[in-house]
């Protein structure tokens, strides 16, 4: 019988990790170290700079674990054709999963008309690349909810909804808080089992990650990996 740690199997633990490796200042050895941590692990996905792709591809070719890149990041304030550009290059390039930051701008002026045509000119470029590969491609959209109250959460979701994305996503994990139970529950409360939830930015410990999985999401985004892992090894029975 598999050990367990509340409840959840190392397997799921992993597999609901993205393990990430996105810092500007990471050199080449760093991407890949991360591509071993992510094979070592089986993590659900490696998470990676744009200008990472192809290098990471490469090293998770014929594994089980997908290639993520973030797309905007981190502030979200490139033009939406910008932002369609690079998500299909990513595609082309390896990636079956984009996360994108939405244009926080725009969603705190009040114009949820930008945000939605943002969003889907992502969802659009990323399935049109797929198509062309002959592979699928999911996209998960960051909110950055530290510039949030919980009324735009709430608005960010049905947007994120009627573009047609996959995931909505807490954080870059770039700005001054990252996930919390409180948003990752709104989030799952307004998209249901709709969308899936992802949780974003300062989850590094087991504990963390379990909350966050209580609350009904799918994937987390950790650089924390190996550490969260040992932590489970300790703790599980």
């Amino acid at each position: 019988m598999s050990k367990t740690y509340r409840g959840y199997t190392r397997e799921q633990i992993a597999k609901t990790i993205d393990h990430s490796v996105l810092k500007p200042d990471f050199k080449t050895s760093d991407v890949e170290a991360g591509a071993a941590v992510a094979l070592k692990y089986d993590v659900a996905s490696y998470c990676i700079r744009p200008m990472d792709v192809p290098l990471a591809a490469k090293l998770l070719a014929g594994s089980n674990v997908p290639v993520c890149t973030v797309i905007g990041f981190p502030h979200g304030t490139t033009t939406s054709a910008t932002k369609a550009f690079e998500a299909a290059e990513a595609v082309r390039n390896g990636a079956t999963e984009i996360d994108m930051v939405i244009n926080i701008s725009a969603l705190l002026s009040g114009d949820y008309q930008l945000v939605e045509s943002d969003i889907r000119a992502v969802v659009e470029a990323s399935h049109a690349a797929a198509t062309e590969n002959g592979s699928s491609a999911s996209v998960k959209v960051i909110f950055e909810t530290s510039f949030l109250n919980d009324d735009l959460i709430v608005k960010a979701c049905e947007l994120t909804e009627a573009a047609g994305a996959d995931y909505v996503k807490t954080s870059t994990g770039f700005s001054s808080e990252g996930a919390t139970v409180h948003n990752v529950r709104l989030m799952k409360a307004t998209v249901g089992d709709r969308l899936k939830v992802k949780s974003s930015g300062g989850v590094r410990t087991l504990d963390q990650l379990c909350d966050f999985m209580d609350c009904g999401v799918t994937r987390s985004g950790s650089s924390n990996t190996e550490a969260i892992l040992a932590e489970f090894e300790l703790k599980a029975q």
